[in-house]
C-alpha cells in the first residue's frame, strides 16, 4: 500500500457535525492520520495509551480531558495535545455530543475505519481489525 500523494481538502466543521459515527477516519498519510469523532452524551473516548502523538481539536460540546491524571475542561474551540505514552481519556460532560477531529502522528487506525459506537471500536481493536497501515 502506498500513501496518498495528492492534497486532501475537507469542510472539517461540517464533516464533524454531520457524522453520526463515534469514529471515522477521513485521511491517512505516511506520517499522520485525520479522524473525526462524535462522543455521545455521557460517553467517553475511553482510557488508553498510544505509541503515537495525538492532537484533538474540539468543534462543539463540553467535556473533560484527563491526561496522566491531570484534568482540564475542553469545549468547542479547545485543542488538547497528548504525547505518545500518555494515559488519557476524554469524557463528554455536556448535554449534547462532544464533537472533535484528531490528528494522530503517525497513524493509529486502519485507513477505512468507521466505528458506529465506542463498543464496536473497542471490539475491532481487540480483534486486531483496526491496525494502522504499513506504507512502503
Amino acid at each position: 500500500m502506498e500513501p496518498p500523494k495528492d492534497m486532501a481538502h475537507f469542510k472539517i466543521d461540517a464533516s464533524v457535525r454531520e457524522s453520526p459515527f463515534f469514529r471515522r477516519v477521513l485521511w491517512t498519510g505516511a506520517h499522520s492520520q485525520l479522524v473525526i469523532m462524535n462522543v455521545p452524551v455521557g460517553g467517553e473516548i475511553g482510557e488508553e495509551i498510544h505509541t503515537v502523538d495525538q492532537h484533538l481539536t474540539f468543534t462543539s460540546g463540553k467535556g473533560k480531558a484527563i491526561v496522566n491524571g491531570k484534568e482540564q475542561e475542553v469545549a468547542g474551540g479547545s485543542l488538547a495535545v497528548v504525547p505518545a505514552g500518555a494515559k488519557h481519556n476524554f469524557v463528554n460532560t455536556g448535554d449534547g455530543p462532544l464533537l472533535l477531529y484528531t490528528v494522530y502522528a503517525p497513524a493509529e487506525h486502519d485507513p477505512h475505519t468507521v466505528h458506529k459506537t465506542k463498543e464496536e471500536g473497542d471490539r475491532l481493536e481487540e480483534e486486531g481489525k483496526d491496525e494502522a497501515p504499513e506504507f512502503k
